[in-house]
C-alpha cells in the first residue's frame, strides 16, 4: 500500500440502486459516487476522483465492472492511472496495479476478466432484445405507455400553434422538450 490517500469510487446503475455494498469496510480518506450507466461516458464523479489523485494515492474501487464497461477503457485508465504514480486496487477481484509493481499475470487476468464481463454485457443486451421481439410477435409487449393522454396532446398542439414556448409547454406537462418534439412530429404525419 502506498503512503498516499485511499481514494474510492462507487458506481451504480441507477438512482434507486443501494451503493451500501461496494468498498463495505474499506478505510478511505475521500469517496466520489456516481449513480449512472457504465456505458454513459458522462460521469462526473468519476472524473471528480481522476482530477483528484495524486502520486502516491490508491484508487479503490470494488470490481473492474465498476470502473470501466469495456476492456479497451479499463486497460487505458489503469495505465494512465499507473503512469501519474496512482495505484489500483479492485477489493473484489483482489487485484492493485501501481508502477512499482509488474505483475503479467495480473494484467493478463485483468484483460480477460474484463472481456469476459464485456462479451456477458454484449449477450445480455441480444437476449433482451430477442425477448422484446418475441413478446412484441405474441401481442404481449406493447412498449412504453404515452407519456400524455390525446386530450393533452390536442392541448400541446394548440398551445405550440399560438406560438407559446415549447420549452414552457414541456416544463408544465411534466416531459422533455424531445418528447414534445416527437408528440409534434407525430401530428405532421398524421396530416
Amino acid at each position: 500500500m502506498s503512503k498516499g490517500k485511499h481514494i474510492g469510487y462507487i458506481r451504480v446503475s441507477t438512482a434507486d440502486q443501494s451503493t451500501d455494498r461496494q468498498l463495505d469496510g474499506v478505510e478511505l480518506d475521500k469517496v466520489f459516487t456516481d449513480k449512472a450507466s457504465g456505458k454513459d461516458t458522462a460521469r462526473p464523479q468519476l472524473q471528480a476522483a481522476l482530477d483528484y489523485l495524486r502520486d502516491g494515492d490508491t484508487l479503490m474501487v470494488h470490481s473492474m465492472d465498476r470502473l470501466a464497461r469495456n476492456t479497451e477503457d479499463l486497460l487505458r485508465m489503469v495505465r494512465e492511472l499507473i503512469e501519474r504514480g496512482v495505484a489500483v486496487e479492485f477489493v473484489k477481484d483482489r487485484m492493485s496495479f501501481s508502477a512499482d509493481s509488474s505483475n503479467p499475470q495480473q494484467h493478463l487476468m485483468m484483460t480477460m476478466l474484463a472481456g469476459f464481463a464485456q462479451f456477458e454485457r454484449a449477450l445480455i443486451r441480444e437476449r433482451q432484445r430477442e425477448g422484446i421481439a418475441i413478446a412484441k410477435a405474441n401481442g404481449v409487449y406493447k412498449g412504453r405507455k404515452p407519456a400524455l393522454t390525446p386530450e393533452q396532446v390536442t392541448a400541446l398542439r394548440q398551445r405550440v400553434a399560438s406560438g407559446e414556448a415549447k420549452a414552457v409547454i414541456a416544463r408544465d406537462l411534466g416531459i422533455s422538450r424531445e418528447t414534445l418534439y416527437q408528440y409534434l412530429r407525430q401530428g405532421q404525419q398524421a396530416v
